[in-house]
């Protein structure tokens, strides 16, 4: 069986992404435990439920601009957008 370019590209879209939520997971949590919360404390601050903020910290759960600005603004740090520089 033959994959076409499609499938290709998809593919390694679905890994980039994959790579994205666990990446941003992992900063979430670190940044989490250099302020002294556990999930629990936190889902309880930002009014969702623990179990999301473990989706997200795993790259489990698809998380929204909304989520992130969440994360942001109560564990008091700063998000940047940058440029991949390998863009074809």
């Amino acid at each position: 069986m033959i994959n076409s370019d499609a499938q290709i590209n998809e593919n390694s879209m679905e890994g980039y992404l994959h790579d994205c939520r666990l990446k941003i997971g992992e900063s979430i949590r670190e940044i989490r435990e250099k302020k002294g919360y556990n999930q629990e404390q936190l889902a309880g601050i930002m009014k969702v439920s623990r179990t999301t903020i473990s989706k997200i910290e795993s790259g489990k759960f698809n998380c929204s601009i909304d989520y992130l600005s969440k994360f942001s603004w109560f564990l008091g740090f700063e998000f940047e957008i940058y440029e991949r520089k390998n863009i074809k």
